[in-house]
């Protein structure tokens, strides 16, 4: 039996120890903080958990025009009758998070995997050493996974104090509303927190040193978010870029480069993150490291080091959890000989949780103006589809890319409530080179937000495809 050790119990180490324990191998999985990782304990699962709460507070303020009216007469809106209970809501998520985390330990030791707390590194290709309270082990290993994640990247003049000027991991410790909560970073993060904050009643300044908030997603679906920000009472600071940060009491004073202030009762600080790949042995043991610190990977999941692979948003391949557990369950078929295919990054379908969402497939707007690729395309507003109207959203549309000749789909976006859900149909078009005439001609529920995608594709329709 091989033996195979795994440093970082991520989605991409618990679900690699997952797959080599089914295959066969004596698995030890090496996690420091918790099994589930950041992804678990204080990234995806809590913030997720968040932005729902958020939402739900978003469907209450928009109730009147549903015909939803208070029956206390001394209430003139629905939102009178809710408060928001932050501690609680902290208390709630950190639950979720803690449960998700047993639960996923649960399963490993129930396969067979052992869970050691504490810290990894190399000592060779074939040899690990693990860090425990209780002392050092060095461990035997035929195959090694590196899954040990990233860390909040911080400016060194506003470093984070856990008080007020804050990462996104110290945010679950606030027990009330900021009074004003100042984001810097307009990405992912900074705009899932920005967004679920305003949502939830607080005055947000969102700091973006770019001309749009995420700046990195699709254009037209970044507008619709800066419109929606906006329009429900954000302010945004673009091209503005943090200099430095600093405490004055009970406020915080963020400087920006051109010398203005900002003020509020609270900072984020949502500025990238850093690979945690210092002081494990890698660059000693052959293991290439990019210029900012990420492991060098190919396809397979392999390092430059043999029976060495790596996992995870430590790669700098996507900072996605759905493919760090990709990477870690490729890197096990391969290593244990099973069959397996190289990661294919163009069917990757990935989600920004904002209200409404952004997700995305395939191809992007960008190459695709960049002339990377020609393609048809069409673009559907959510303003038009009768479930959308029901629900009272307005906000957002519905994108489809296709080759001209062929019609074969090869991209997509969604921007809508649920987009997460929505874009895994196109996802499975994207993956099995679909033509939108497939995609029109199945059905697709009356009424359904999924009816635009089904739309776009009839109105993609390539009659000569037919001849092909």
């Amino acid at each position: 039996m091989a033996n195979v050790v795994i440093i970082g119990g991520g989605p991409g180490g618990y679900e690699a120890a997952m797959v080599a324990a089914q295959l066969g191998g004596t698995v030890t999985l090496i996690e420091e903080a918790g099994v589930g990782g950041s992804a678990v304990l204080t990234d995806v699962v809590p913030s997720k958990s968040l932005i729902a709460t958020a939402e739900v507070m978003t469907r209450v303020r928009r109730s009147r025009e549903l015909g939803l009216t208070p029956s206390d007469p001394a209430l003139s809106e629905l939102q009178e009758a809710v408060r928001v209970d932050l501690a609680g809501i902290n208390r709630r998520l950190l639950g979720l998070a803690e449960a998700q985390s047993r639960d996923i330990a649960t399963s490993l030791a129930g396969q067979g995997v052992r869970i050691v707390p504490g810290r990894g590194s190399l000592l060779g290709t074939n040899r690990v050493l693990a860090t425990t309270s209780s002392g050092d082990e060095e461990l035997p290993a035929d195959f090694i996974l590196i899954s040990v994640g990233t860390r909040p990247r911080e400016l060194a003049d506003a470093r984070p104090d856990g008080e007020r000027i804050l990462n996104w991991k110290q945010l679950y410790n606030l027990t009330e509303l900021p009074e004003r909560l100042i984001v810097v970073g307009s990405g992912v993060t900074g705009a899932e927190f920005a967004g679920a904050y305003n949502q939830l009643g607080v005055d947000v300044v969102l700091v973006s040193s770019r001309d749009q908030v995420l700046p990195s997603e699709d254009p037209d679906a970044a507008k619709v978010i800066q419109d929606v920000f906006e329009s429900s009472g954000m302010t945004i600071m673009s091209r503005s870029r943090a200099q430095s940060a600093r405490r004055d009491g009970d406020r915080v004073i963020l400087t920006l480069a051109d010398g203005s202030t900002v003020g509020g009762s609270h900072l984020l600080m949502a500025v990238g993150s850093i690979p945690n790949t210092e002081n494990l042995g890698l660059a000693e043991h052959g293991v290439a490291l990019k210029p900012g610190g990420h492991i060098e990977v190919d396809r397979m999941s392999r390092t430059t080091a043999l029976g060495v692979y790596a996992a995870g948003d430590c790669t700098g391949v996507f900072p996605l959890a759905s493919v760090a557990a990709m990477q870690g369950r490729i890197a096990m078929w391969h290593a244990l000989g099973d069959a397996v295919q190289p990661l294919e990054l163009r069917s990757i379908a990935s989600n920004v949780f904002t209200a409404p969402e952004i997700a995305t497939v395939g191809i992007t707007q960008q190459q695709i103006d960049a002339g990377q690729l020609a393609v048809r395309t069409v673009t559907l507003p959510l303003a038009g589809n009768a479930r959308a109207k029901m629900q009272g959203h307005y906000d957002g549309f519905v994108k489809l890319f296709c080759l001209p000749t062929t019609g074969i789909i090869v991209g997509g976006v969604v921007v809508a409530p649920g987009a997460s859900e929505l874009i895994y149909s196109v996802s499975l078009c994207v993956s099995a080179r679909l033509t939108v005439d497939q995609a029109a001609r199945a059905f697709a529920v009356f009424p359904s937000l999924s009816g635009s995608i089904s739309e776009a594709g009839r109105q993609l329709h390539n009659v000569n495809a037919a001849e092909l």
